[in-house]
This record gives structure tokens, C-alpha cells and sequence, in this order.
């Protein structure tokens, strides 16, 4: 029988008992259902090395067509965290004083200014990627984009917590400059940086999250 050439062997898997997949089901759910949303972070640092694992982790995640539509942009540049912060700041402070509905904001109980921007040693920004540039020039959709980074976005999450980190997902999408530094190859095309200079071209933004210990006090 033919080989479709755009196919490759699919890496082999170890084979368990019933007993043996229980045990880890149930380990995995032991380790992820402490998971929790943080906003008070510690200011100490965390090598950089973690945060690349984690995102090389995240970059595993299955996608449209395996085009990995989505840019990871790791930031802990003093600088560029407090312009993170103002920028974000400023749209979370429209968005509570005029936006939104009271009940959400009675629900919420929190409010429009987000230290942990600049507290967070890293910051984490997502971005989808809609659509790529061929080596001919054409432009061509991706797909999936928000649905593959989303995937992305909880694989890159559960490694944070796996190693004792923790993250906040937020909702805005306060748009500040970014450095792009390509690590890896076609099957593992995160982007990170550390300094401030573009946003990615061909992108849209999805998430900023810190990326840190967890305050001892920290309260939920």
C-alpha cells in the first residue's frame, strides 16, 4: 500500500494496564484540581528556563492542520511591565466605570487595577495568528486560530501549576509592544522575548497572564 508522504509515524506509545490508567487518571486530577486563579503574586524571580519549558510544553498542543496558529511572547522587562500595566489599566478602568453591567461587577468584587502586572517577574501574552505569510508572499488563513490557542493557553497553565506556578487568565487585551526571539522549529514555533520593540505581525492579541509564585498571603 502506498505511503501518503505528508504523514509520519506516530511516536510510540507506552502500553498500561486498566489499573495503571486509573492510577495516573486519578494522580493527574489530584495534582490539577489545585489549580487556582491568583492575583496576589511574589515578587521573586523564577528562572527563565521554567517559563521556556512550560511554553515549549504549551507548543505540544494540537491544532488546525498543525499550524500552530498562535505566538507566545514571555516578558519580564521592568519597563514594559509597567506600560502593560498602564495600557491595561486604563482599559479596566473604562470597562468598570462605564461598561460594566453591575451585575458583574457584584459577582467579580474586584476592580480596574492590576498591580500584579508589574509585581509578576513574567508576564505571559498569547496572540493568535489568523492567517500566515507563504514563502511566496501570499497570504493564506490558518484555522482555529482562537480555538488552537486556547488549548495552547490550558496546556501552557497546567505545566505552570505542575511546577508550582501559578497564572491569571484576564480579560483585556491592552495592546503594548513586543520583541519577537523565534525558538525551535515548524513543530514548535513559540516565540519569546524579553524587551520591548513590536507586536507580532499577522496576530491578534488573546491573553496577558503572569506567570509566578503565589504570594504565602494570598487569598482567593
Amino acid at each position: 500500500m502506498a505511503t501518503n508522504p505528508r504523514f509520519i509515524s506516530a511516536p510510540e506509545i507506552e502500553r498500561r494496564s486498566n489499573e495503571e490508567l486509573i492510577q495516573r487518571a486519578w494522580d493527574f486530577f489530584q495534582m490539577t484540581q489545585r489549580r487556582r486563579t491568583i492575583r496576589d503574586f511574589s515578587d521573586r524571580t523564577v528562572p527563565r528556563e521554567v517559563i521556556e519549558h512550560c511554553i515549549r510544553a504549551a507548543g505540544t498542543a494540537p491544532s488546525g492542520a498543525n499550524l500552530q496558529p498562535w505566538h507566545f511572547v514571555a516578558v519580564n522587562d521592568p519597563k514594559v511591565k509597567h506600560e502593560i500595566r498602564v495600557a491595561a489599566e486604563a482599559e479596566e478602568k473604562e470597562f468598570y466605570e462605564h461598561r460594566a453591567p453591575k451585575a458583574w461587577l457584584d459577582a467579580l468584587g474586584t476592580d480596574w487595577q492590576k498591580p500584579f502586572l508589574e509585581i509578576a517577574p513574567w508576564l505571559i501574552a498569547v496572540f493568535a495568528q489568523p492567517f500566515r505569510i507563504l514563502p511566496d508572499g501570499t497570504r493564506s488563513p490558518t484555522y482555529y486560530p482562537l480555538e488552537s490557542g486556547g488549548i495552547a493557553t490550558g496546556l501552557f497553565i497546567t505545566a505552570l501549576h505542575s511546577c508550582g506556578l501559578a497564572a491569571l487568565t484576564p480579560t483585556h487585551r491592552a495592546r503594548c509592544d513586543f520583541s519577537i526571539e523565534f525558538s525551535g522549529g515548524r513543530r514548535m514555533r513559540n516565540r519569546l522575548c524579553c524587551s520591548s520593540s513590536a507586536i507580532p505581525l499577522k496576530t491578534h492579541p488573546f491573553l496577558i497572564s503572569p506567570a509566578n509564585r503565589s504570594k504565602r498571603s494570598a487569598r482567593l
